[in-house]
């Protein structure tokens, strides 16, 4: 499976961004006005309407009043500062009193979410900063008197590049419906390093219930599995809540993702090498018995599980791919081989081969994929779909773990060992 890179909006919001060169431009251009997104411009972040008197730190400042208000408002982020890291939880405190209000927003009134204490004399966000952007805290607090405190400041996070931040892509898409073998796959396109930290914002949640857990292929690839195969008819919603989480080197999670996606059918299709037969089950309902041919010998077909990672009605197969040359007597370039779907990166497929029937049930003559007829190979394409098992037999050669889809190859206890948080 390939994953592009995908360009983003830069929006200082929970909404997301992309361009997130653009947000060097904006930093220069926005200090002065509510709307601007830049980290610092010609003036100081906190410039706007005139502000009287203090509450405590140099943070927050009180209206002018007849009689001065005993409530002080404290902020943890520096009045006028203008490189405050996108990971800073922002948090406000009121001293000799309680808030009615707070207000945190960027330009165009966007909000960061957050949450009163119950004795209402602290406000804690529940959201994360965005990159090059200017912030506008507000506050109302009430003493014990019944006096109104009106508090206002502002201040401008750091700008990131590019390299700054990592995307996370998800596996399967939105909408998606998938076979009961199918992990949830989250690839970043700049390495994370501190894994426990993305872990903990990373969820994954079924209906039914299943336990499941995540697995660090690499710093870039994550891939979650449920203890045993997803039951079909599951409803499955992934959160990957990244956005502006430190990732460890100075990187940060660029956008969050929420993905949900349907598991159909259980589809399961063993297929035995010795006998060259292939059983195809569906929801534990035997359908069909297909003969089929798998690898010859220097070309044996691994035993495992595997699962389908994608479908192509036509595929050229072109042996050079897999390192044989037009000089090798096992050359062979074949323009339309149809009901193609792969099972590893590697190029092993269930697919039809016309040339083999002859041998199909009998005999192993095929260079690692598994054959079958053209009206079988029809019949099992138009069944099947991303995510569907297939479990062969009757080989000396195993199924690598990172070659496709390879999650059900390790035992669960391994496989819980490669979490983050284990």
């Amino acid at each position: 499976m390939t994953l592009v890179r995908r360009p983003r909006r830069h929006v200082p919001t929970s909404a997301r961004r992309s361009g997130r060169a653009a947000a060097l431009v904006v930093a220069v251009s926005a200090a002065l006005a509510l709307s601007g997104c830049g980290a610092a411009g010609s003036g100081s972040p906190d410039a706007g309407p005139a502000a009287v008197g203090s509450a405590g730190d140099a943070d927050a400042t009180t209206s002018a009043s007849p009689a001065v208000p005993a409530v002080s408002v404290r902020a943890n982020v520096k009045r006028g500062a203008h490189d405050v890291a996108v990971d800073k939880v922002v948090t406000l405190t009121a001293k000799n009193g309680t808030f009615e209000d707070v207000v945190v927003s960027a330009a165009k009134g966007a909000r960061i979410a957050g949450k009163l204490s119950a004795d209402r004399t602290t406000w804690t966000a529940s959201q994360l900063l965005e990159p090059g952007t200017t912030y506008t805290i507000a506050s109302t607090a009430v003493d014990t008197d019944g006096k109104v405190a009106k508090n206002r400041s502002r201040f401008a996070t750091k700008a990131l590049t590019l390299d700054e931040q990592t995307y996370p892509s998800v596996a399967p898409l939105n909408g998606e419906t998938v076979g009961v073998g199918m992990p949830v796959i989250v690839t970043f396109d700049v390495p994370v390093t501190n894994k426990a930290s993305f872990e903990k914002h990373m969820h994954v949640t079924s209906t039914p219930s299943q336990p499941g857990s995540w697995y660090w292929l690499s710093d870039k690839e994550a891939h979650w599995r449920p203890k045993t195969y997803w039951k079909a008819g599951t409803k499955v919603d992934v959160k990957v809540d990244v956005n502006s989480v430190a990732a460890g080197g100075g990187i940060y999670g660029q956008e969050d993702r929420d993905v949900s996606f349907h598991v159909g059918d259980a589809h399961i299709y063993r297929v035995n090498a010795q006998t060259d037969q292939m059983k195809v089950f569906s929801n534990g309902k035997l359908l069909r018995t297909i003969p089929v041919t798998t690898g010859k010998p220097g070309f044996t077909t691994r035993s495992g599980v595997k699962v389908i990672i994608e479908k192509f009605p036509v595929k050229r197969m072109n042996s050079e791919t897999i390192g044989i040359g037009k000089n090798d007597p096992n050359y062979y370039d074949i323009d339309d081989v149809q009901w193609a779907m792969r099972m590893t990166y590697s190029g092993e497929f269930l697919h039809a081969a016309p040339w083999s029937v002859g041998s199909q049930g009998y005999a192993n003559v095929s260079h690692g994929c598994t054959g079958m007829s053209t009206a079988n190979a029809d019949w099992l394409y138009h069944m099947s779909r991303r995510g569907d098992v297939v479990e062969t037999t009757g080989t000396d050669r195993s199924m690598e773990f990172s070659n496709g889809y390879g999650d059900w190859n390790m035992s669960w206890a391994s496989y819980r060992k490669g979490s983050a948080l284990s």
